[in-house]
């Protein structure tokens, strides 16, 4: 089933500085900062890239919110977005932004190596992050399940100085968590995978069903 982010206060791994996954840390996470925290602490989430797919100027427009370590978004991904994609998005009629919820702090790492490599590389590695989330979101404690995350990274051409710069910045890390709060705020997004087209709120759906949808805002 879906996974409901509870007043958008999921516990996730962030720190300020240091090696802010904290693998040592009797601690397994720290409290998800307020937007005050993220206003105190200077974090400009303007810095945070929308990963896009598609026309910028496609009639229709599909922003996805989903989490790495959510099964249903992994469902999605491998079934009706594929197609989706073929049909649509990469015919110029639907621009495809997809934007990550942090339920917790695993969700959080794989974003962190899914960015990396930079746009370029970012739908490719989310691709192999939800192939694998049966496997990796189960390889044991944090440890093991970044080393997992790490292997997804090198297999996509990311080296490891580079993942490990990635990973261990704390303050690009609290910033991402301040940007998917202040999405999932504005847009009411109490689970994932959740869907917005051409701006009005839509819940998951078959390929047939976003096909239909598609199929009426093009008037088709």
């Amino acid at each position: 089933m879906s996974r409901i982010a509870t007043g958008i206060c999921a516990a996730v791994a962030v720190a300020a500085g240091g090696y802010w996954l904290s693998l040592s840390n009797s601690n397994p996470a720290y409290p998800l900062i307020s937007s005050a925290e993220a206003q105190e602490a200077n974090l400009d989430t303007s810095t945070i890239v929308e990963m896009t797919l598609g026309a910028e100027d496609a009639p229709v427009e599909i922003i996805e919110y989903a989490s790495y370590t959510c099964p249903h978004c992994a469902n999605f991904h491998s079934g009706a977005y594929k197609q989706l994609k073929k049909d649509f998005i990469d015919t110029g009629k639907v621009k495809f932004i997809y934007r990550e919820v942090y339920f917790d702090r695993y969700g959080l790492w794989a974003s962190m190596v899914a960015r990396c490599g930079g746009p370029e590389k970012f739908f490719g590695i989310s691709d192999l992050i939800y192939e694998g989330q049966s496997e990796w979101t189960k390889a044991g404690g944090p440890a093991e399940i970044v080393d997992e995350l790490r292997k997804i990274g090198r297999l996509a051409g990311i080296d490891n100085d580079q993942l490990e710069a990635c990973l261990q910045d704390g303050t690009r890390a609290q910033t991402l968590v301040a940007w998917y709060q202040e999405n999932a705020e504005r847009d009411g997004i109490q689970a994932t995978p959740s869907f917005i087209v051409n701006g009005k709120p839509v819940e998951n759906q078959s390929y047939d069903g976003f096909k239909k949808l598609i199929e009426d805002e093009l008037g088709s």
